[in-house]
């Protein structure tokens, strides 16, 4: 993907429907949405998404999630700095996952301090970290 704006959505699709409209939510009002790299398609993290955080990504250009933690929308990297721009935004053929293809600032997008959250592999049955952090995340969230 070459593209290098943040995405620009219509409310209204070709067929009339506004596109929030066509999105499967689940029973909570929520939906994953998995975040990968636009430059080399590595998947960095999966989050989700309702639908005020979905509407406020597209209209923003910048990632914003629901946290079931804290119950509100986090907008990401706004403790950390490390924001997602959002290029590319898909849905699957059921409706109900978002892919969201986003440039990473700071080269960090999980709360660990690593570049993306899948930093463990299964190895003889048990789970071994393969990523270092890239900065402490003492650092970043205070």
């Amino acid at each position: 993907m070459t593209q290098t704006s943040p995405v620009q959505v219509s409310q209204i699709s070709p067929d009339g429907v506004a596109w929030l409209d066509s999105v499967r939510f689940d029973a909570q009002g929520l939906i994953p949405a998995i975040a990968q790299n636009v430059q080399d398609g590595e998947v960095l993290m999966v989050a989700w998404m309702n639908r005020e955080s979905l509407a406020e990504t597209v209209a923003t250009g910048r990632a914003v999630y629901w946290s079931r933690s804290r119950q509100r929308l986090w907008r990401k990297g706004e403790e950390s700095g490390h924001t997602q721009t959002v290029l590319g935004l898909r849905i699957d053929c059921d409706a109900d996952v978002i892919l969201l293809e986003v440039e990473q600032t700071g080269g960090v997008a999980c709360h660990t301090g690593r570049r993306r959250c899948f930093y463990r592999s299964l190895t003889g049955g048990v789970w071994q970290e393969t990523e270092a952090p890239l900065v402490d995340p003492e650092t970043i969230y205070r």
